[in-house]
């Protein structure tokens, strides 16, 4: 083992397991050192980038020995693309460490006594799995290690993809991407042709400025494609020209949209979204069921296994048909919706209230009437005269993003004192934490992950709290 400025390099380490947000971990000594890419088994030398006070974090410089279970990556951006980082692991073994990741958060963190976790309900789809991709336009691609050695002068350096992580001003071309189906690949590859071969400026990014921006593809299991193009200002000729060009190449995209966004960031939550074309609309079908997903609706980008996820949150409700449920974060109220057929009445609160006005539309298109929804801050509309008001839930379905629950929410649902709470996260770190805090009167009697995200560390949990 030798020094390099000051930060230890060490050689022929041995990977020994995978632990928080996906990372590789060896031993040395009683020291923690995490890194990335690496599979447990596989013999590295490490360079450390990173001292921390109780780890260090360090790079693979050389592999010596690969492990035996390790798979050739399918992709061909795998490694400077950001996502699909666990594509080197065999699917079965990703379930075995996202399952350990649920079982040791919620001891770990919550320090809770829970039941034998259940295995992790796995995608049948392994890739082209998601329904919403986003792509950046950008006039400053990533090069790659010979590009930049050469020294040679670029000519060609837009690109459309994805950022590469940890420089926000540079991005990856994507030619295909794993994660999303077909006509996903065929638009993006054709968007960038188009423009590079009529000149249009691509984003820069770092100095804000350029036509083309972001490119936002969604895609449904009954076939509607929506596609929502962002420039950077106003230009109808070119845009125009753009966008029927487009609709001619793709007859199949039900719904074709644009945006003018000359705001600092990408975000076009606070954005007027225009129809070029076809329907403001698409809509998703679930048993039986459809949903209407606008340009700015939330929808779980795994239609396939969301139908898992909601019913493995109907089975842990345990609905009679005769409760009062209050469906938390309902966002455009797939889950309330969902179980509304097997309660008395359904409450869904959202903080968007965009999201509140889709909501009521799907329980309007699917004929169901004792659906409420309400739009608000949750820790300031669930007050005791809502509860006089709307009656007191029996139980409380909650699906918060990956910050978990405000504590004012909890204290909220602890003074209402349902019989069951059924917890639903993508991030178990922070639902161990809400459920330290729920665990004053609630016990967990089941625990149910769900992997929406293959080829990733993210996992869904499913909880269920009965009252002690």
């Amino acid at each position: 083992m030798g020094r390099n400025r000051k930060k230890s390099f060490y050689e022929k380490v041995t990977i020994t397991d995978v632990g928080a947000e996906g990372k590789s971990l060896a031993k040395i000594g009683e020291k923690v050192v995490f890194t990335t890419l690496a599979a447990p088994g596989d013999v590295v030398d490490l360079q450390v980038i990173k001292v921390r006070k109780n780890y260090e974090e360090a790079k693979i410089v050389k592999f010596h020995h690969y492990a035996e279970q390790r798979v050739a990556p399918f992709c061909k951006h795998f490694g400077i693309c950001g996502g699909c980082k666990w594509q080197f692991i065999p699917y079965e073994q990703q379930l075995t460490f996202k399952h350990k990741q649920v079982e040791d958060q919620l001891r770990r963190i919550g320090k809770l006594e829970i039941p034998p976790v259940n295995p992790v309900l796995g995608s049948e789809q392994t890739t082209f799995y998601r329904n919403k991709l986003e792509f950046t336009f950008s006039n400053s691609r990533w090069l790659t290690e010979e590009e930049i050695l050469s020294q040679k002068e670029i000519p060609q350096k837009n690109a459309l993809g994805f950022h590469v992580p940890g420089l926000f001003d540079k991005v990856i071309p994507i030619d295909k991407c794993w994660l999303q189906p077909d006509p996903s690949n065929q638009i993006r590859n054709f968007l960038y042709h188009y423009a590079c071969e009529e000149l249009l400026p691509f984003f820069d990014i770092r100095n804000q400025e350029g036509f083309l921006r972001t490119l936002i593809i969604r895609t449904t299991s009954t076939g509607e494609v929506m596609v929502i193009v962002t420039f950077y200002y106003e230009d109808q000729l070119r845009r125009e020209a753009l966008l029927a060009a487009l609709q001619k190449a793709f007859p199949e995209i039900t719904s074709l949209m644009y945006v003018v966004n000359s705001k600092g960031n990408d975000t076009i939550t606070d954005q007027e979204v225009k129809l070029f074309a076809g329907n403001d609309h698409i809509w998703e079908e679930m048993e039986g069921l459809r949903f209407k997903i606008g340009p700015k609706s939330f929808y779980q980008t795994n239609s396939q296994q969301a139908h898992q996820l909601y019913q493995v949150a109907r089975e842990f409700a345990g609905l009679s048909g005769h409760e009062t449920v209050y469906d938390l974060y309902t966002g455009t109220g797939t889950i309330a919706n969902f179980v509304a057929r097997h309660c008395r009445k359904v409450i869904g609160i959202e903080y968007v209230p965009e999201a509140i006005e889709d909501a009521r539309i799907n329980a309007a298109v699917n004929n169901i009437g004792n659906a409420l929804f309400f739009a608000g801050d949750i820790k300031e509309l669930l007050t005791p005269a809502f509860f006089e008001r709307h009656g007191a839930p029996e139980v409380v379905i909650t699906d918060p993003p990956r910050a978990g629950m405000h504590e004012e929410v909890i204290k909220a649902i602890l003074h209402t004192s349902p019989e069951r709470i059924v917890y639903v996260s993508c991030n178990p770190a922070t639902q161990a934490r809400d459920l330290a805090l729920l665990s004053v009167s609630y016990q967990v009697r089941k625990v149910q992950p769900v992997d929406m995200f293959p080829h990733t560390h993210h996992v869904e949990n499913v909880v269920l709290l009965e009252k002690i």
